[in-house]
């Protein structure tokens, strides 16, 4: 008795087992899409079956052994059971790479010899069995104590690295800087107006509401403290003094950085990407003068403003929450900041402002400028850009905090 598994077409069906007894027979079928138009010869499937004889079971391919046949072959090949004493590739229409090294495969399992094979077949399969490799799929990981030191010693190298490569970008930038003074028609006012707009004017809203918001929330819990003590009328102190020396300029910083700054790595970073930046080059056009100094310019004139802007605004917040809660007048606890906030603290903040402003627009330019393989490096430099430009300016807020405390302004 013989049993065979067969498909319907135009639908695939599941490969299954019929009857039993000596000579078993099984057959699997690849089943492929089949469109009305495709002539008999590309409708014909891959078939095998099992041969009992006295040498054992021989395997017999049917049928053409190629790629868009034999997806269905290989999980039947791999449930048969017993030793396969021989392959037999007589019946075999075509073949390629992928149909030799099933049979090749299918043999070598079993120690079986293949047989019926054309030139073409015999040429291929030779070729398969020559590349088989005794690689792993994964290097061997190294131990705790190697992978550790290595670790640490790559990221001081990169940061090594980045230092150098952004203190050549800003001797750049400065050279450039120097011809456009030289020959101030190259400075391109338009350019720098456009980015001006983008950094400063349309993060007005954002900025304003992010400032009102966190100065309600500095009054709000500093009162809670100071009324332990009897001194929530210190709160306007406390307000005026942080919004004007700290929170309002790093808090705007923080704010351009995730928003201008990422912006700009991720324009430049497309334009290296489609080589318009080498399309400049090529006509003449410095791309540093036209692209980075105007965002740098924007930066560092858009974050003194930002910041006097960030800074009035959580003071205004702090008067509106100090109304509802200590029963503040607003107009009171306005005129109470001119007599409680030194104008030193004012110009401690615009003084950290255009160093911010700077740190974020060199951040930026210098990661899109770094955009080198693919479209995933944009989204990467980008954030790489955010992440750097934030935490430049929190260390040197850090270390413009101990400076003016020290010549006197803390």
């Amino acid at each position: 008795m013989t049993g065979r598994f067969a498909s319907a077409p135009p639908r695939a069906q599941p490969i299954g087992q019929t009857a039993q007894g000596s000579g078993e027979r099984f057959a699997a079928l690849v089943t492929l899409a089949v469109f009305p138009h495709e002539p008999a010869r590309m409708r014909q499937l891959a078939e095998f079956t099992l041969r009992e004889d006295a040498a054992g079971t021989t395997v017999v391919f049917t049928g053409p052994l190629t790629v868009g046949r034999v997806g269905a072959l290989d999980p039947a090949l791999r449930a048969i059971e017993g030793r396969v004493a021989a392959v037999d590739m007589s019946g075999v229409t075509a073949i390629d790479t992928v149909g030799a090294w099933l049979a090749w495969r299918t043999a070598r399992d079993s120690g079986a010899e293949i047989a019926g094979e054309s030139e073409e077949a015999r040429r291929l399969i030779e070729a398969v069995s020559r590349s088989e490799a005794e690689t792993d799929v994964r290097a061997p990981r190294p131990e705790l104590f190697e992978r550790v030191p290595e670790a640490v010693g790559t990221l001081v190298t990169g940061l090594g690295h980045g230092t150098v490569g952004v203190v050549g970008f800003l001797g750049q930038i400065i050279a450039s800087l120097g011809q456009s003074i030289a020959q101030p028609r190259r400075f391109r006012v338009k350019s720098i107006v456009r980015q001006a707009e983008l950094v400063g004017v349309s993060a007005l809203g954002i900025i304003g509401l992010m400032s009102f918001l966190v100065g309600i929330v500095i009054a709000q819990q500093g009162a809670v403290q100071l009324q332990q003590f009897g001194a929530e009328v210190y709160t306007v102190n406390l307000t005026g003094r942080l919004a004007m020396r700290e929170l309002g300029v790093l808090m705007t910083a923080i704010m351009v950085a995730g928003r201008s700054g990422s912006a700009f790595a991720a324009q430049i970073g497309t334009m290296k990407l489609t080589e318009e930046i080498d399309a400049m080059r090529t006509i003449g056009v410095s791309p540093t003068e036209a692209l980075i100094l105007p965002r740098v310019f924007a930066a560092v004139l858009m974050m003194p403003l930002l910041g006097f802007y960030a800074a009035v605004l959580s003071i205004i917040g702090g008067a509106f929450i100090s109304d509802f809660v200590l029963g503040i007048p607003f107009v009171t606890f306005l005129l109470r900041i001119q007599e409680v906030v030194p104008i030193r603290d004012l110009w401690v903040g615009m003084i950290k402002a255009p160093f911010f402003g700077l740190i974020i627009a060199l951040c930026g330019c210098y990661q899109g400028m770094n955009v080198r393989a693919n479209a995933e490096e944009v989204g990467l430099k980008t954030t790489m850009a955010v992440v750097q430009a934030i935490f430049m300016v929190i260390v040197l807020d850090a270390f413009f905090a101990v400076f003016f405390t020290h010549v006197g302004w803390g």
